[in-house]
């Protein structure tokens, strides 16, 4: 009879819990998981193609882009997505399936000796800007086993996606990979950013004109999946620094890329961060100082149409429904009277 009693009370207890006193909402939930996230970088959706060798056919191609071509020198690799690569030689065990974001912030560098004095110093602005509007700290390598090569070979503009583990290559060919914007956005890659047109609400803002687009290169254009990449709440940006030009890929000259709202005009500057960008950043390395003084305006109509990340939700009081205090109580006093059940 005493077990009967017992289980009889249990099931009350867990009913009672259920129904009256359950402390935190689902939705509270997911965001903490979200937020225990150890940083690393999914790299298994892109299959092989990441992977590969410098190509000096890109390099010659690079040699001869200007500015007025309307492009961006990065968009003429035939790299993933023109610019990603993982360099067999740098593969370890394999082929590479994550990679992850930079520990404690910092990211040890060196200077490859194909790289000018007056890329250094190029490219030295670059980290400035870093320095100054994140909270990401470029150091010269020590004796740090992972670390970002700055390289100048003639093989075009071209990074890995994260920390992928030992020395991974950043390539800036001097000339078309050297202005402070493509510098910038091949280190946000290294930092384990992607292409702001590929993300999944792309289709929401701009247009994919598919019949303009090189047979050969629609892949550099398929959207993620939902849930594959987050975007930390800030809202799509025509004028990141991560965004192609209006024409990228082009087989006609024609645009492969229209806005939906407004003008063109920003879209795939390489003058400097836009401020989604710095937003981007420092949600993703959690720096806790306020963006100053930094990024270009969006490329968004209406002026600066981007979100600040979403502030991290402070842990919820448990949620109180009438009879809290009673459930609470009889809860108790059932355990105690179960309890003494089961010893006697």
């Amino acid at each position: 009879m005493a077990s009967v009693l017992k289980n009889i009370g249990l099931i009350l207890i867990i009913v009672l819990h259920i129904k009256y006193i359950q402390p935190y909402p689902a939705d509270v939930l997911i965001d903490e998981m979200q937020e225990e996230d150890d940083g690393t970088i999914d790299l298994s959706r892109f299959g092989d193609a990441i992977f590969g060798d410098p190509d000096e056919s890109v390099g010659r191609m690079v040699d001869e882009w200007t500015p007025e071509s309307g492009t961006n020198a990065e968009e003429l690799g035939n790299y993933f997505e023109g610019d990603i690569l993982i360099p067999f030689s740098e593969a370890r065990n394999g082929l590479v399936k994550e990679s992850s974001r930079w520990r404690n912030n910092i990211i040890p560098y060196v200077f490859h000796s194909s790289v000018s004095s007056q890329d250094r110093s190029l490219i030295n602005q670059a980290i400035n800007e870093y320095h100054a509007k994140t909270c990401l700290k470029f150091v010269p390598r020590s004796s740090e086993k992972d670390y970002i090569s700055f390289e100048s070979s003639s093989s075009g503009c071209w990074s890995s996606v994260g920390r992928i583990g030992g020395k991974q290559s950043l390539n800036l060919q001097s000339g078309g990979c050297t202005r402070i914007g493509t510098i910038e956005h091949e280190m946000m890659h290294a930092l384990g950013f992607l292409h702001e047109q590929n993300r999944y609400d792309r289709d929401d803002f701009v247009t994919v004109i598919k019949q303009n687009i090189k047979p050969d290169t629609l892949p550099n254009f398929e959207k993620a999946r939902y849930g594959e990449t987050t975007a930390y709440d800030v809202t799509y940006d025509k004028g990141s620094v991560m965004h192609y030009s209006p024409t990228a890929f082009s087989r006609n000259g024609q645009k492969t890329i229209l806005s939906k709202n407004g003008s063109d005009g920003q879209m795939g500057q390489r003058n400097g961060f836009a401020r989604s960008d710095l937003l981007r950043i420092n949600a993703m390395y959690k720096c806790d100082s306020q963006i100053s003084g930094g990024g270009y305006p969006s490329g968004n109509t209406g002026g600066n149409n981007v979100s600040p990340p979403r502030p991290q939700p402070a842990r919820p009081k448990p949620i109180q429904r009438p009879g809290n205090n009673a459930a609470g109580a009889l809860i108790s006093g059932l355990g105690s009277f179960f309890q003494a059940l089961g010893s006697g």
